[in-house]
């Protein structure tokens, strides 16, 4: 079968394809997607299966209508997979599913399969996972060396907003006390500097690290002792659940009924729930590692059938299942075609468009309309198009 991915985020074109690959499928990942490319993706790769997940660029509004007049001129199945529920159902899911009209909505929530099927789109419950190509155990490195790790953007605006969220009482449990014990946490991510009211303290600026790359993060995992892990609900997990867990990290996150229905306690990672049990834990571990290895062990082998292959498998299932599905090969990058008519750069963490067209000496307006930008935003990862060859 051949599956097109509308995708070009580092975060979501290294797991999922990757399980379709292993089970056999030839899988193509568009890239940007511009009004133009989609239409010459769609006629030079034929896909049997096309799939979007997440919030990412891709998913922009100017997008949606492209996306919606391209696909329904065929008869190819498009599912979306909802990844940032429960979060975002009102604000992103449900516009963009009313607007570009998947034929089958799975969703990280189980609760909200009701909802969409209500709306007239067949649904179902689909976890996230992890891929081994991108989280796995390495050797501690000396850069990311630390006792306590978090890995997480901070989204102080989004706390703010939403007090009774549950990542807030997450926060408050896992990360608040540690804080103001004066007990160091490293952190990689966004806006951890910005956090000193919602803890009651300010973070050391030198426990911040700023941004890591997502294909990166697997290295703090490894050489981390103990990896805190934020969730978001008491009834589904993180996807950085698994991807601890994948690389081999010693897991502390919140006691909730998601995380003990599919992990034991005490034995595949650690849990807590109060402030006074963080601390306790958090020294208590940090002394034993003997005890400490042995979770990190139990963990990677409680993991694996949360690979990205089985959860390729069972959205194949799940489609055929339900009617809405009626070969063999690799990955297949769009960018590696268009290499045959264009020029490509790869965007590196800091790159700018200014910096981009002095590379290259283009100008600055061939690049915005050479990969249909609609801002100067761009992220590490991206592929753009400089010039035709």
């Amino acid at each position: 079968m051949k599956i097109l991915f509308l995708e070009s985020h580092p975060m979501w074109i290294y797991g999922l394809p990757n399980g379709f690959k292993e089970e056999g499928h030839t899988v193509m990942i568009s890239g940007p997607i511009s009004k133009e490319n989609i239409l010459e993706i769609l006629d030079w790769f034929k896909p049997d299966l096309i799939i979007s997940l997440g919030w990412t660029p891709e998913h922009s509004k100017e997008k949606w209508p492209w996306i919606r007049e391209a696909i329904k001129k065929t008869t190819i199945p498009f599912v979306y997979w909802a990844t940032e529920d429960p979060l975002h159902t009102e604000n992103f899911t449900l516009p963009l599913i009313n607007a570009i009209r998947p034929d089958f909505v799975f969703t990280v929530t189980p609760s909200l399969c009701e909802l969409y099927e209500k709306l007239g789109f067949k649904a179902a419950h689909l976890d996230f996972g992890y891929h081994q190509s991108v989280h796995y155990q390495v050797q501690p490195m000396n850069n990311y060396r630390c006792d306590i790790a978090v890995v997480a953007n901070a989204y102080p605006e989004y706390l703010e907003e939403n007090p009774d969220e549950y990542r807030s009482r997450s926060l408050k449990r896992l990360i608040r006390p540690l804080i103001q014990n004066g007990i160091r946490v490293d952190f990689w991510g966004k806006d951890w500097e910005r956090m000193g009211k919602f803890f009651g303290k300010e973070i050391p600026i030198n426990w911040i690290h700023g941004y890591i790359d997502y294909r990166d993060a697997y290295k703090v995992y490894s050489s981390a002792k103990i990896v805190i892990g934020l969730q978001n609900s008491r009834t589904q997990l993180t996807q950085r659940t698994y991807e601890i867990l994948g690389s081999g990290g010693v897991l502390f996150t919140s006691d909730t009924s998601a995380v003990r229905d599919q992990f034991k306690p005490g034995k595949d990672l650690i849990i807590t729930s109060s402030s006074e049990e963080t601390v306790e834990k958090i020294q208590y571990y940090l002394k034993n590692d003997l005890e400490r290895q042995q979770i990190r062990e139990n963990g990677k082998i409680a993991v694996k059938k949360h690979s990205y292959r089985n959860r390729a498998k069972e959205m194949l299932e799940v489609l055929e299942n339900r009617g809405v599905l009626r070969e063999i090969g690799d990955i297949i990058h769009f960018s590696e075609f268009l290499k045959e008519i264009y020029e490509m750069h790869t965007v590196s963490p800091g790159d700018n468009l200014s910096r981009i067209a002095n590379i290259y000496n283009v100008p600055i307006q061939q690049l915005i309309e050479l990969n249909n930008l609609s801002s100067n935003n761009l992220y590490a990862g991206q592929i753009l198009r400089i010039k035709k060859k």
